[in-house]
């Protein structure tokens, strides 16, 4: 199901703040440039109803979304509590994919935003949980889109540079996908991107809250029906603070050591606090709210 084009309420809107013009622009993957939530869902359904389980629903869903595959595993196979062996499962779900993740097709406006963002000099990263099997069959029929990320500045879920156990919501793969842009910069003699430069683009709830934490600026722009679920948590969602990560308090609290101009990295946001923003479709997209000319 696309994304739907409606009005925002102004306090979905990022308010003005001062802000620095943004440099550059990360990208989630699933559910955000493609629509391969719908086909994951589909390939779940179908097992869960070969042995009788109820589909999954968005409760179960908006859980599994941008985490790494071992933890949506947890968190889906203690939910559906299914009769056979997670070995099992993954054969029958891998065999489903192969067939179903060919088609995957880019969402409203995306192909237009890529394109704005490369003409425009803006420097763009992807930051996604799919590991490097997975985005293979995904995009493989998609070059022409996918062409606008470099190799260097795509960092994939089973990427050795992330630390276990800290995939989204924790910050560290989009602090790994600056790093890739800001290793070329340094090799040119330019001046490196901040995080408070940069701007995260995100349709999961984990995922906006590794953005937050990651020290930067956040456009969320959810299925219909996770937006559903998250209805009156907006704010929760755009702060990063609905409870999706954990981190224990000391090492919340550890983090608050070390930061970025303007926001601590490591923790969350604010409500309110104008660092993120609630979009319902990428068509259209506010350009010059965040200083990019194209």
């Amino acid at each position: 199901m696309p994304h739907q084009t409606s009005v925002l309420p102004e306090d979905m809107i990022s308010p003005v703040r001062d802000f620095p013009k943004v440099r550059a622009c990360l990208f989630d993957m699933d559910g955000l440039l493609i629509d391969s939530e719908d086909i994951y869902t589909f390939c779940n359904n179908v097992i869960l109803q070969q042995f009788g389980r109820p589909c999954l629903p968005w409760t179960v869903k908006a859980q599994l979304q941008g985490r790494p595959a071992p933890e949506s595993a947890e968190i889906f196979h203690a939910w559906a509590q299914l009769p056979i062996s997670r070995e099992d499962y993954l054969l029958k779900q891998a065999a489903l994919q192969r067939i179903n993740f060919p088609t995957t097709q880019p969402l409203p406006g995306v192909a237009g935003l890529l394109a704005n963002l490369t003409a425009s000099g803006t420097h763009i990263a992807l930051a996604t949980s799919s590991h490097a099997v997975n985005f293979k069959l995904k995009t493989a029929h998609l070059q022409p889109l996918f062409s606008h990320f470099a190799e260097r500045n795509r960092v994939l879920g089973d990427d050795i540079r992330i630390p276990k156990g800290k995939g989204k919501p924790a910050p560290d793969i989009y602090l790994l996908a600056l790093k890739t842009i800001n290793d070329e910069l340094t090799a040119k003699g330019q001046k490196e991107i901040t995080p408070e430069e940069c701007l995260v683009f995100e349709d999961s709830v984990p995922g906006v809250e590794a953005g937050r934490r990651a020290g930067m600026r956040v456009i969320w722009c959810p299925h219909p029906e996770l937006l559903k679920i998250y209805r009156g948590r907006e704010h929760e969602v755009l702060a990063g603070i609905t409870g999706m990560s954990r981190l224990p308090d000391e090492v919340e609290q550890a983090m608050d050591e070390s930061g970025a101009k303007g926001r601590v990295v490591g923790r969350p946001g604010k409500i309110g606090d104008g660092w993120a923003e609630l979009l319902f479709t990428l068509k259209g997209f506010p350009y010059e709210r965040y200083g990019i000319e194209v």
